[in-house]
């Protein structure tokens, strides 16, 4: 799992990117070039060069609104970080970073925050200071509980906490109102209680737990278009699946699945059903096409 977090934090940082327009905001890799250039630095990056802290002198590129430091062998988060206050993307995935210091509160323009792939075991309060963050990204660290200060940051679109050990999920979830992708994929999920999602959640993938029964707050997503629920203990799955009214695909292999409700068919929208791995009889096949004549169907 951690092969397949590491792909995913390469795919960011590209995606990242591709965002910056390498004219205007050119990507400096070291201080000195950086001095040199005589203009207003706004993207550097340090990915992949072996260092222990942050370049001695960063904190005087204090128009910088990209920031990769990827791939070295940072512990901490050094101090001069916290004194970009325009900084608005900071990549730092791939190191060995064990803490956010309370210092990230300082960081108050910041949309993107990306530490996949390091040490953490919990996230600073704090960070709920950082009410224009809209993406962050923590996956393959060592977290056990879904970060309770996400839920005071109503601004958050996208959240990933894929290959962690969280076993529990805030009740306060559902306050994150503008929520749009939420990533609780590969980690120690087993109950979900009458948990509340937010109702704009369009992406939400829960495989690789040790769920054993939907609650029906999932079943009632009509934004819903992606749902991703496969290498779980499922058995059945309630008639309140008919909720489901905009979802596009839905996976649903390997689990414990011999029957589907005939709700299933309210679902038009659905275009892709996995249901490989599941102990179904082949005259249950057979009825699910005919419930679903213009979904393709895996089994």
């Amino acid at each position: 799992m951690k092969k397949i977090s590491l792909l995913l934090a390469l795919c960011i940082l590209e995606y990242t990117n591709a965002q910056i327009d390498p004219v205007k905001y050119p990507t400096y890799t070291n201080i000195e070039d950086a001095v040199k250039s005589g203009t207003t630095v706004y993207s550097m990056s340090f990915r992949g060069k072996g260092l222990f802290n942050v370049p001695s002198g960063i904190e005087k590129m204090n128009s910088l609104f990209f920031l990769n430091i990827m791939g070295n062998n940072l512990e901490k988060m050094d101090s001069e970080i916290f004194l970009l206050k325009e900084l608005e993307i900071l990549n730092a995935n791939e190191n060995s970073i064990k803490f956010i210091p309370d210092e990230i509160g300082s960081l108050t323009k910041l949309k993107t925050l990306s530490m996949n792939l390091n040490g953490l075991t919990s996230v600073n309060p704090n960070i709920a200071k950082l009410q224009s963050l809209k993406v962050i990204h923590l996956d393959a660290n060592n977290l056990n509980i879904f970060p309770e200060a996400l839920t005071k940051i109503s601004t958050l679109e996208e959240i990933n906490l894929q290959d962690n050990q969280i076993s529990f999920i805030s009740e306060d979830i559902n306050r994150i109102k503008n929520l749009k992708y939420l990533n609780l994929a590969a980690n120690q999920i087993n109950d979900l209680g009458n948990l509340e999602f937010p109702s704009d959640l369009k992406y939400l993938e829960l495989q690789q737990n040790a769920i054993s029964k939907l609650p029906k707050s999932i079943l009632k997503l009509e934004n819903i278009e992606f749902l991703n629920i496969s290498q779980n203990q499922i058995k059945e799955v309630s008639p309140e699946i008919k909720g489901l009214k905009g979802v596009v695909s839905m996976n649903l292999a390997h689990n414990e699945l011999k029957e589907l409700p005939v709700e299933i068919s309210k679902l038009k929208n659905l275009k892709t059903l996995i249901l490989t791995g599941n102990p179904m009889e082949k005259s249950t096949i057979e009825r699910l096409k005919k419930l679903l004549p213009g979904t393709q169907i895996y089994f």
